[in-house]
């Protein structure tokens, strides 16, 4: 029996987390130590698992199949194809740097504190809320993928909630109400789009007697599972309703700002580059793989809400005072640049849609890191608070300027690539919308260049003129993600061969070919 490589990445940060609760109050160091050396044995274990993957092979490698509850067909079936891969490996990269970025962020906030265990708390349930995310990404169980797609709720719900940002202009009492406000509409928002996607998940079973990703699909293939087009469609809608909650998508996001403004930063980090992917990379897997006549049939209308988010979140975050709130609204414009490129149906879409939820991960978590180094030296989440910090902080200046360079999408950085092949790839087909689309990068722009203005250059404001510069731990944390959007914008060739098959066989269940450019005969 081979080894079963897939439920090592994610055993190994379960056990992790329940060893890291486990320390002793008074040996948080060891904790943080502990959690750390688990999250990069994890790593070692993501880089197996690409190693192992053979981009030319079957869709789902690495599989593993038991029998869990018999009597409702209930499997612990895990797979993954290159999409997979792609995200176990962001989902693996980032939590060290997480980690390490969050060293001291659950320390008592008084020496002798009573609070039970709080660091040890933070960082169990940072790697539990990694090892839900790789088994969400594993799953070819609908049921099992659901089980885990609602469990991480509850780590982060005590994330945002217990382990909040302490930058509050109104003090620590307004902070801890703001905090619970976020943490109870994050978990509300979810679990109502968890609890329609069961009602999906038990109607499928009614259709298709199984759980079975793999089964269900070939069946639809084959013909010999003939699903009515109004139950596919209902079906449908209950799945990517609570896949839209997660990515999140228009009209259904407001809980991320919130969430994004009263965490920690590398908890900011979680949520969006992390947990959020989740939803993006279902529709891909289950929307789309399952529901192909459905997909196609709901793709005018998502597409009009992917292009709302765009837009709406670039012009809410120029508005923004916070620069989380700022960061949040920003993410909310880049996933409807993801779920466009989903929903475009050409395999440049998906590819760059693919490839920009890497990206985003590795860009976000640049700027929003940079950015929570900079507000725990101030105390203060409000840009007016700032200005000149680049001639005192030189380094923290630069590599802020290059996570917002990222997030507006300069050629050169990687999302950039990911955003031109999404905008490519809608515009074959839909040609409006991608127009319409491009405004999102003029405001990104706007949005990123205003707030490095007001915060890095212009006089040095007196409460910044003593702010040091980045540490040797915050340089080890944002020098490798610079260094991996500098990389990936200039030879993306790695993620996209392992993508790309994978896109090919999706555009291959849900029957679409790539429009053929449209040439003037010559005369």
């Amino acid at each position: 029996m081979s080894f079963p490589l897939l439920t090592a990445t994610a055993a190994l940060p379960a056990l992790g987390a329940v060893a890291t609760a486990a320390v002793p109050a008074a040996r948080r160091t060891a904790a943080k130590w502990l959690a750390l050396l688990v999250s990069l044995a994890t790593l070692a274990l993501a880089i197996a698992v690409v190693i192992r993957f053979d981009p030319g092979g079957d869709r789902y490698q690495l599989t593993e199949s038991h029998s869990w509850i018999k009597d409702f067909g209930v499997r612990y079936e895990l797979g993954v194809d290159g999409i997979a891969v792609a995200l176990i490996a962001l989902t693996a990269l980032l939590i060290p740097f997480i980690i390490l970025a969050g060293w001291h962020d659950a320390d008592p906030l008084e020496t002798g504190s009573k609070r039970w265990r709080p660091t040890q708390g933070f960082f169990a349930l940072i790697l539990a809320v990694e090892a839900m995310v790789i088994l969400s990404f594993e799953a070819t169980d609908v049921f099992l993928f659901y089980i885990f797609f609602e469990a991480m709720l509850i780590p982060m719900y005590f994330l945002i909630g217990g382990f909040g940002d302490r930058a509050h202009e109104h003090g620590e009492q307004a902070a801890a109400t703001q905090r619970s406000y976020a943490a109870v509409k994050f978990l509300l928002y979810n679990l109502v789009g968890g609890l329609i996607m069961l009602a999906a998940v038990i109607g499928l079973y009614v259709v298709a007697g199984n759980f079975s990703l793999t089964e269900i699909a070939e069946a639809r293939a084959n013909g010999t599972l003939d699903m009515a087009t109004s139950t596919e469609r209902w079906l449908f809608l209950g799945f990517f309703f609570a896949f839209a909650v997660k990515a999140p998508l228009w009209p259904l996001h407001t809980w991320l700002p919130n969430a994004m403004q009263e965490s920690t930063a590398p908890v900011a980090v979680l949520i969006t580059a992390v947990v959020d992917k989740v939803g993006t990379f279902a529709m891909l897997r289950f929307c789309l793989q399952l529901f192909p006549e459905a997909s196609t049939w709901a793709t005018p209308a998502i597409l009009v809400l992917a292009l709302i988010s765009i837009i709406y979140g670039a012009l809410l975050a120029v508005g923004q005072r916070d620069i989380k709130r700022l960061i949040a609204y920003a993410s909310i414009s880049h996933f409807g640049f993801i779920i466009m490129g989903i929903f475009a149906m050409t395999s440049q879409g998906q590819s760059g849609a693919t490839l920009y939820m890497v990206n985003h991960g590795i860009s976000t978590a640049a700027l929003m890191l940079v950015a929570g180094f900079l507000i725990s030296r101030r105390g203060s989440r409000l840009i007016a608070d700032y200005g000149g910090v680049q001639k005192v902080a030189p380094v923290l200046a630069g590599t802020f300027l290059i996570g917002g360079l990222a997030t507006l999408s300069l050629p050169g950085l990687a999302p950039f690539v990911s955003e031109f092949l999404v905008l490519v790839g809608t515009f074959a087909r839909y040609p409006v919308i991608g127009i319409i689309a491009t405004f999102g990068i003029v405001l990104a722009a706007l949005y990123t260049l205003v707030l490095y203005q007001r915060t890095m250059t212009g006089p040095v404001k007196p409460e910044v003129s003593a702010m040091p510069d980045l540490r040797v731990r915050e340089l080890v944390v944002v020098a490798p993600l610079v260094a991996l959007l500098i990389v990936l914008g200039v030879y993306p060739k790695p993620v996209t061969d392992i993508v790309n098959p994978a896109v090919e066989q999706t555009m291959s269940d849900v029957q679409k070919k790539d429009p053929r450019p449209e040439v003037e005969a010559a005369k």
